[in-house]
């Protein structure tokens, strides 16, 4: 491949897939839906959404273009956010008693992930447990398509709608677990920018730090050639670690994301910056699609299973609540100062991809160049000051490592070995960076 991140390993995958929607990009795509429903022979519709953008405007466009598309349309807006899977077993139910022959999602990763969640139980069946890996669930195979999807995004930081993966929590755990599979990819995205004009400062920061940490992990993520071959390339999932297709995603994200994140944040009229981290969102999500994240994201679950009495602007949700961006940004620049010892050149790229200044740096720096910077960008938006700054002490550290623990996809997809002590280390790093 031109490069030694992705040189054979004895044992290891020799090939990768790769794996995408048809994809529409610019402002006032939304408009589009309707003729695009109708090119993929949808007759009857369900539109997911929740209950905050159902009456709006957005709302109001898709399903205006839709009925001028002759298409009926029927909406299922109880979804909370981060969605549990008593809300995937209503939408499923959603599902079934409406005889659609396609759906469309309207909103943010908690909409797209239980309309994709959705689809899976109403094709195949089960309840959404079964289909997750052992030993949280049964392992349950997805065995074949789904019913046409088209995914709208709302927020410029989850590319949910360019993934094989929806993220539900389990009510009985109290934690958020992930079902991937190709079977689970949208067949086609639609990514309008004028979504995000009106979204306040802080949901642009918290999904902006998402779309950073997405694009961060996948490049820094264990080579494809490190993880086991598989077989039957039936069976190959896209999550197969970072990839030469993935890194082109990467770079140009973490690249946005640098530059425009802060300025996004700043000012809700900067439509230059608004409208390219809405493309760096989805360039993110192209990029872990078809790569996978690691601890940054294994160890943000931790964080949401155990939060208490905290509430954060912008998000209209009853206390305990962290959006998914702050959980996995506070923990990241430890994180990073960890795993930079196993691809040090990665991260240092990856620290001048995102506007580091690393004149004269060698290897050994890059953990901590790479974390300085993701500290600036965490000062200049205003994130919390590391765990402290969401509640967390030293003395859940230990509870915090056994519940994130659990997530060992993601785990196995850093790019250095970690045991219980290690993430132990990495959370007691994170509880202050300033």
């Amino acid at each position: 491949m031109g490069c030694q991140y992705f040189d054979p390993c004895s044992g290891g995958a020799d090939s990768f897939t790769v794996a995408m929607p048809k994809l529409t990009f610019g402002r006032g795509t939304l408009a589009e839906t309707g003729a695009r429903a109708a090119d993929l022979g949808i007759k009857r519709i369900a539109l997911f959404t929740d209950p905050q953008l159902e009456d709006g405007a957005l709302v109001a466009t898709v399903t205006e273009s839709l009925k001028r598309a002759s298409i009926e349309v029927l909406v299922f807006s109880d979804i909370r956010i981060e969605p549990d899977d008593d809300t995937i077993m209503r939408a499923a139910k959603f599902l079934a008693d409406t005889n659609t022959d396609g759906a469309i999602s309207v909103g943010g990763g908690s909409v797209m992930d239980t309309t994709k969640a959705a689809l899976m139980i109403d094709a195949h069946g089960g309840h959404i447990r079964e289909y997750f890996a052992p030993p949280i669930g049964d392992g349950k195979a997805i065995p074949g398509p789904l019913a046409p999807h088209i995914a709208c995004s709302t927020t410029s930081g989850t590319g949910s709608e360019c993934t094989s993966i929806s993220v539900i929590r389990v009510n009985e755990l109290n934690t958020k677990f992930v079902v991937a599979h190709p079977h689970l990819l949208p067949t086609a995205a639609i990514v309008d920018p004028q979504c995000c004009d009106s979204l306040p400062a802080n949901v642009v920061a918290s999904t902006g730090f998402d779309l950073l940490s997405h694009a961060l992990e996948c490049y820094t993520a264990r080579a494809y050639t490190r993880l086991s071959a598989v077989a039957d390339p039936t069976a190959r999932q896209l999550i197969q670690g970072a990839n030469p297709f993935s890194d082109l995603a990467a770079r140009e994200a973490l690249d946005i994301a640098g530059k425009y994140l802060a300025r996004g944040v700043a000012d809700s009229t900067d439509n230059e910056a608004r409208d390219n981290l809405m493309w760096g969102a989805t360039l993110a999500g192209i990029a872990f699609g078809n790569s996978g994240t690691h601890l940054p994201h294994a160890m943000s679950y931790g964080v949401t299973h155990l939060m208490s009495n905290i509430t954060s602007d912008g998000y209209p949700v009853a206390s305990p609540f962290v959006p998914h961006g702050i959980s996995v940004i506070v923990c990241a620049p430890s994180i990073f100062r960890y795993t930079a010892e196993g691809a040090p050149d990665r991260h240092l790229e990856a620290a001048n991809y995102l506007g580091s200044d690393s004149v004269g740096a060698t290897p050994d720096d890059a953990g901590e160049i790479l974390s300085t910077r993701l500290i600036e960008l965490m000062r200049a938006t205003h994130m919390p000051n590391g765990l402290g700054g969401i509640g967390f002490s030293a003395a859940d550290v230990k509870a915090l490592t056994e519940s994130s623990s659990r997530q060992k996809r993601a785990i196995a997809n850093a790019p250095r070995d970690s045991n219980l002590v290690d993430m132990e280390n990495m959370y007691s790093g994170a509880i202050s960076y300033w």
